[in-house]
């Protein structure tokens, strides 16, 4: 009798108490533990549920080249051409590493002659700043005077008004703003209302079918790291920020990347197309947000930097009118922006339970509109109403600072992800119904998105992982999972392609990866 799965006879044979099919111990032990089900018949299947089998010892027949001296002396020579020829390879990879290594020492040797020149040259530079230094300090005396109207070490920009408690006035949101969020907000909850999953949707058992299609080194090797994305679904462009100051954009069809901005001097902490004109958002840790206006060339050009906040910008999110943007920082503030003049309508400011700053890591508008999300550094989720910029409601129950918030396309659940895992909220009752812990508790949950149809949720921590979409009570199945290729150990950011049709991955390496069925493949860079 032979093993059902691998055809030959098993050495540690085991029975399956509900289809009576013989396996291998160590083969059906593995399936069960990958997957749950039979491999034969797609029942669900359990460790408890194979029974071992007690037999004589197997011993298998000799080989026909064994039987004979003549075959043996064929085995033979044939194990002894492969060491030949593995042995001329291994001669092959020295010579090579002779050579490699070689030029690693050139180039070791250039290095350290530069090092000396530029130590040289930047104590030479040291010793012209002291003189300068010397020469210019009755100029530094009458300019330290004329600050003296200086505020925190912050001079107020000249056409900019100041309150009575020191801080910018802002025009506020007005009351025709107000109604345009407010038609915005009762067109698409009456769009919800017929909202069905598209047929076009991949379903379950092809995403259980997903790997690694490509992978596009996008960002520099002296600074790797991608932190945020975003794909332009109409489009198929995806855009990533790296630790490296740059945003790029990329083309997934084509594979080939059709622009790479630059001007943040610090890591790009969240980017966001919006869908409509042709306009693309990036936040960085410079404390500055970027807009960005593209041209008929494929070029992109800045078109507005906003220095609204005095720390990192940890998110920025755009509202479904795609007039207005919401954007969150560490100063514990987040800003509502008008998109096509860059100006910031308003800057809510909120203290913690505590009376202690609770700076923002995280924003996400509901998809209605008139719901703002947003995660703390203190663990705390807050949910804003966008009209009267009061916070309506919060969650806790988060170990560590708040990733990421995304909120379902049904308008219902929100998902929100920390140190610990990931946290689901039912947005109707206020509270949270289920939570996945993270995968290896060293590393924290870095990303949680919905997919646009609402039918899938994609998790990245230490490894990558899929969920289908379910009701409250229902049990959310991981659907598949993806091992960190990237050799870190920390997927950064995800999100899902049109129709689900691929998922997108960004690591701390300086790589972009792509996920989907074989057969669909872009071009690949790697």
């Amino acid at each position: 009798m032979n093993c059902s799965i691998s055809g030959e006879v098993p050495e540690e044979p085991v029975v399956s108490k509900k289809s009576g099919l013989l396996f291998e111990k160590r083969l059906i032990e593995r399936h069960i533990s990958d997957y749950g089900k039979c491999p034969i018949t797609g029942e669900p299947l359990t460790i408890d549920d194979i029974v071992p089998i007690k037999s004589g010892r197997i011993v298998k027949p000799r080989p026909l080249t064994a039987a004979s001296i003549p075959g043996m002396l064929g085995m033979f020579q044939n194990e002894w051409d492969g060491l030949m020829l593995s042995n001329f390879a291994l001669e092959q990879q020295l010579h090579a590493a002779r050579q490699e290594l070689s030029h690693a020492l050139y180039q070791h040797d250039a290095a350290c002659r530069v090092i000396a020149r530029l130590k040289k040259e930047r104590d030479e530079a040291r010793s012209f700043l002291a003189q300068a230094e010397r020469q210019i300090m009755p100029t530094a005396s009458t300019a330290v005077a004329s600050n003296a109207t200086l505020s925190n070490g912050k001079r107020a920009a000249e056409d900019e008004e100041l309150g009575p408690d020191g801080k910018k006035l802002r025009p506020g949101i007005s009351s025709a703003i107000i109604t345009e969020l407010t038609e915005c907000n009762a067109a698409l909850s009456q769009q919800r209302k017929k909202r069905q999953i598209p047929p076009t949707l991949a379903p379950i058992d092809a995403l259980e079918r997903y790997t690694q299609l490509s992978s596009h080194p996008l960002h520099k090797t002296s600074k790797p790291g991608v932190v945020s994305l975003d794909i332009h679904h109409t489009k198929d462009v995806i855009a990533t920020g790296g630790v490296d100051t740059n945003a790029v954009l990329f083309d997934r069809p084509s594979g080939q990347i059709l622009s790479t901005l630059s001007g943040h001097s610090k890591k790009v902490t969240s980017v966001k197309f919006v869908t409509q004109g042709d306009l693309f958002l990036t936040a960085s840790a410079d404390k500055t947000v970027r807009l960005w206006q593209g041209s008929e060339d494929g070029n992109y050009d800045c078109r507005h930097i906003l220095r609204d906040h005095t720390a990192e910008v940890q998110a920025v999110t755009v509202h479904a009118t795609n007039n207005y943007f919401v954007t969150a920082s560490l100063d514990n503030t987040w800003c509502f922006y008008d998109l096509s003049s860059g100006l910031c309508l308003t800057q809510v400011a909120d203290t913690g339970s505590e009376g202690k700053p609770e700076g923002y890591t995280s924003a996400a508008f509901h998809p209605d509109g008139l719901i703002l999300g947003t995660g703390t550094s203190e663990a705390l989720v807050k949910i804003w109403d966008v009209k009267s910029q009061a916070n309506v409601a919060k969650f806790d129950g988060h170990v560590g600072a708040v990733t990421a918030i995304s909120f379902s396309e049904n308008g219902y659940y929100l998902a929100t992800a920390a140190h610990d895992g990931v946290k689901l909220w039912d947005l109707r009752k206020l509270k949270n119904f289920r939570s996945f812990e993270s995968p290896d508790s060293d590393t924290p949950t870095n990303s949680a998105d919905f997919d646009h149809s609402g039918y899938y949720l994609a998790v990245a921590s230490s490894d990558i992982r899929v969920y289908q979409v379910a009701s409250v009570k229902a049990e959310w199945n991981c659907v598949k999972t993806f091992p960190d290729l990237s050799g870190t150990g920390k997927a950064t950011c995800v999100k899902f392609g049109p129709d689900a049709k691929y998922i997108a991955v960004g690591s701390m390496d300086r790589n972009l990866r792509i996920f989907g069925l074989p057969g669909d493949e872009a071009p690949s860079e790697s």
